[in-house]
């Protein structure tokens, strides 16, 4: 296999962005099994038998009491509820794994080391690789047994591997793991899956599936000013019903009113030019009402797009791309929020103004 490495200007540089057959990639990770090498990304951990109420009352999950072999996903926020931090959380074994992206995991280390004060906490960066595996044929007896393990973890679990690290199992709906494992034993991992049959692919691969499912992506397809409600993160990364947390007061608010400023959708991209890049404004009628996020070639979409778009813009909505490569975009309709969506405390004003008349 010949590795192309991802674009020097790529959020992914320094990873294999494929192996030369990239759209084959794609198609073996929705029919079959590959193995993407996330290594990039940082890995801190935290120990400590305050790690999990500290972490608690710095974060927007409920993680004080999050019991052993749980994953979630959590955000660090600012004082006006925008997020700062994105990154996946797993309890095994004692030890708290935060990972995020590759250029966020020094700042955030930097920030929570100096949130520590009294707390008995010991937040440092692990010598850690992140192996995302992606594809159906990963729920068989030749990776169960690569693995170590009876069977998968459920959905939002993880588990040790004896060989040492761990394996979890993102809620997807398609199978999707996350092996962590220390970096030096990387390779011989790797070497260990393609003998089991699982393909290794580049990121290109991993980029396509994670966009066709809308999952957005800290610093590519959020900006300064993106709050949790606007990418669907409430629910999955933010708790509504814990204690207080920075940025509180702005998640509280949005969600009683049930109307964020913008929304994360799904845009198909005209494919007869050059693509254009994450952070391009979107224009309707030459005015801008949107970014551009995450820009990938999909084997079965073609060119698409994640987008921040200005709330209530039909799905009809004629789009082109501002930037050096301007095409046209059309909106997925089906990645649109629902039109009617009322917020908790609105719709409590409103049966109490119904309970009147």
């Amino acid at each position: 296999m010949s590795a192309v490495p991802a674009p020097a200007n790529s959020p992914d540089a320094g990873a294999v962005w494929h192996f030369g057959d990239p759209l084959g990639e794609q198609r073996t990770a929705e029919h079959e099994a590959v193995v993407v090498d996330r290594s990039h990304r940082a890995v801190i951990t935290l120990t400590g038998a305050d790690r999990r109420s500290w972490l608690h009352s710095i974060s927007s999950q409920h993680v004080s009491d999050m019991p052993d072999g749980t994953v979630t996903e959590n955000l660090s926020l600012d004082g006006q509820g925008r997020v700062e931090d994105h990154w996946i959380q797993t309890e095994l074994d004692g030890v708290t794994y935060l990972d995020t992206e590759p250029w966020r995991g020094e700042p955030l280390l930097t920030y929570l080391t100096r949130m520590v004060f009294w707390s008995e906490v010991t937040p440092v960066a692990a010598d850690i690789a992140v192996l995302s595996l992606l594809g159906p044929a990963l729920d068989s007896p030749a990776v169960h047994e690569v693995l170590g393990v009876d069977r998968l973890p459920a959905e939002g679990t993880a588990v040790a591997l004896p060989a040492g690290g761990l394996v979890r199992r993102l809620p997807a709906a398609a199978t999707e793991l996350d092996l962590l494992v220390p970096r030096a034993d990387k390779d011989a991992w790797l070497a260990r899956l393609a003998a089991a049959g699982v393909r290794q692919a580049g990121v290109w691969a991993y980029e396509a599936h994670r966009v066709a499912a809308q999952r957005p992506r800290l610093g590519v397809d959020t900006d300064e000013r993106t709050i949790p409600h606007e990418v669907g993160w409430i629910g999955s990364a933010v708790h509504l019903d814990k204690g207080c947390y920075r940025g509180q007061e702005t998640v509280a608010r949005v969600h009683n009113l049930g109307k964020p400023p913008r929304m994360l959708v799904l845009v198909q991209l005209d494919g007869s030019g050059e693509r254009p890049a994450a952070g391009d404004p979107l224009l309707a009628g030459g005015r801008t009402v949107g970014r551009l996020g995450t820009v990938v070639d999909h084997i079965d979409h073609g060119p698409i797009a994640l987008a921040l778009l200005k709330r209530g813009i039909p799905a009809d909505t004629p789009l082109t791309t501002g930037g050096e490569h301007q095409v046209a975009a059309e909106i997925d309709p089906d990645s649109l929020p629902p039109a009617d969506e009322v917020g908790a405390g609105r719709l409590a004003v409103e049966r109490l103004r119904g309970g009147h008349t």
